[in-house]
């Protein structure tokens, strides 16, 4: 069965990326995966410094974050926009995730790894820019990123009172795309 590892870039209580997230994660399982959602509230790590790392190792939850990327077979992120990019946390989780340990293989994580990406705002645009440089930065980790992408604007409106997405036509879109991610890995892992 593919495995897939669900996150948004968002550590705020009643996020609308880990709503967005969680939806595209529902499909996912609908899909025929089998899909883990955390949050990265849950693995708070130090901001990446070579020094500190070359003295102490990495993080233990760092080293937990990074574990459930490599035993994964897929991502679903979601992120929201700061300043028409991803927030530090998401990238200071992805750094950490990159770097080596022991014997295992060189960006073990992300290699090969099929990727789905996501983005909330209360905004009309949906975080439509920080889908540009997420993009191209997992790409850069030598992952799979799906053609398909989800920008949901105004994403306040499609919200029902418990902070769950009930919007029929940004449930399906998140669909589509979880489906895309599922069929993307269960083809490559079957080859």
């Amino acid at each position: 069965m593919t495995k897939i590892l669900a996150f948004s870039g968002s550590t705020r209580r009643n996020s609308y990326n880990q709503a967005v997230v969680e939806c595209a994660a529902q499909a996912a399982k609908d899909a025929g995966a089998e899909v883990t959602v955390i949050n990265l509230a849950d693995y708070a790590m130090p901001i990446f410094n070579e020094d500190e790392e070359a003295e102490y190792g990495i993080p233990e939850r760092a080293q937990a974050f990074k574990q459930l990327m490599i035993e994964h077979d897929a991502i679903l992120i979601a992120s929201p926009e700061y300043n028409s990019s991803y927030p530090a946390v998401l990238k200071n989780a992805i750094d950490w995730a990159s770097r080596k340990a022991g014997d295992e293989p060189v960006l073990a994580a992300y290699k090969q790894k099929v990727v789905g990406l996501m983005a909330a705002s209360p905004g009309a645009l949906g975080g439509m820019r920080v889908l540009v440089v997420l993009r191209m930065l997992m790409q850069n980790l030598s992952c799979i990123v799906a053609p398909a992408q989800v920008a949901v604007g105004n994403v306040a409106d499609k919200l029902d009172e418990s902070g769950v997405i009930s919007d029929e036509k940004t449930k399906k879109q998140l669909a589509n795309l979880a489906k895309q991610v599922v069929d993307l890995a269960t083809k490559l892992k079957s080859e």
